[in-house]
């Protein structure tokens, strides 16, 4: 019997069998939160778009312990680009800080991606309070020092940094009151238990709106497009900027070939004028760039915060 046609037939099988497990591997974006927020439909959104360019992509969920979950199991995976971490403040700079021992080291394990969004922080007030602008808040504090409450979601969060770093800038001194979540701070301020809150736009719009809480600054280099009316803290004469950031990144040892494509076709997404005004949608700011200019970013916000973290003497919990 003549093998050849037989084996001919084989080896295209094979090769075709290969490109079909090619062309369904699946790739995971591990996004360290609870399903339904903001955060993760925004993530969804890039994997959506990514499935429709043609790489199949799913959105996993892993929360818990500060990101601490999520990103060690990201760590552990093969590095061939299937698996990515959506990273942000809190994983990949923060917690070199807040915890003395990680199971991942945030600047040796990862290699970046890109990234892909970020969270302008505003200044929230309840409506009945004395003072309507920054400026006006400054000189009620320096007055009466610590009698303005203000909200966060934990000592080592962005919601108290911020607040931190601005009473520092302003020579101010509020009462920092922890809660459990934004939802929780929200609920706070209309309460009337606390007074400001460091937050996104996203939840508390509607009650901007409605004339029950007062946003008094941005954490930004510019206005929000929702609040154009409310200044920059920059633009009061305090030089504070502060924001959630989030990016990807893949486990240390990917090629650098395959994370080109990853950024290549991220930023494809993210360049999309439909794309961004979904994301504001959210009260999210759509950013990208390349692999480099992210890691140089990383460490940015890590020098600008680590030391405040240390002066604060702050620890984590998980």
């Amino acid at each position: 019997m003549n093998m050849k046609p037989l084996l001919a037939i084989f080896a295209a099988a094979t090769i075709c069998c290969g490109s079909l497990a090619t062309a369904q591997q699946v790739t995971r974006i591990v996004v360290p939160f609870n399903a339904g927020g903001a955060t993760d439909v925004y993530v969804r959104m890039i994997a959506s778009e990514l499935s429709k360019a043609g790489t199949q992509t799913i959105v996993e969920n892993k929360p818990g312990a500060s990101g601490i979950i999520g990103a060690e199991y990201v760590v552990k995976s093969k590095p061939d680009g299937t698996t990515l971490f959506t990273g942000s403040n809190s994983t990949l700079a923060n917690n070199a800080v807040l915890f003395d021992k990680l199971p991942y080291d945030p600047f040796k394990d990862f290699t970046s991606v890109t990234n892909i969004a970020y969270y302008p922080s505003i200044l929230i007030a309840r409506a009945d309070l004395p003072y309507k602008t920054l400026t006006e808040m400054v000189a009620y504090a320096k007055a009466n020092p610590g009698k303005i409450n203000r909200a966060s979601v934990g000592a080592g969060n962005i919601t108290n940094l911020a607040g931190v770093l601005f009473d520092k800038t302003a020579g101010i001194s509020t009462t920092h009151v922890p809660y459990t979540g934004d939802t929780a701070a929200i609920q706070g301020l209309l309460s009337g238990t606390v007074d400001v809150y460091v937050g996104a736009i996203t939840l508390t719009l509607p009650n901007v709106q409605s004339g029950k809480l007062r946003v008094l600054g941005v954490f930004d280099n510019k206005r929000l497009a929702q609040l154009p009316d409310v200044p920059t803290f920059k633009e009061a004469g305090y030089n504070v900027e502060a924001y959630v950031w989030y990016c990807l990144v893949a486990p240390a040892g990917t090629p650098a070939a395959t994370v080109e494509r990853l950024n290549r076709d991220v930023n494809r997404i993210l360049n999309q004028d439909s794309f961004v005004a979904r994301a504001r949608a959210l009260g999210i700011e759509v950013r990208g760039g390349s692999p480099a200019d992210l890691t140089r970013f990383i460490k940015s916000e890590y020098d600008r915060w680590a030391p405040l973290i240390r002066e604060l003497g702050l620890k984590g919990t998980s």
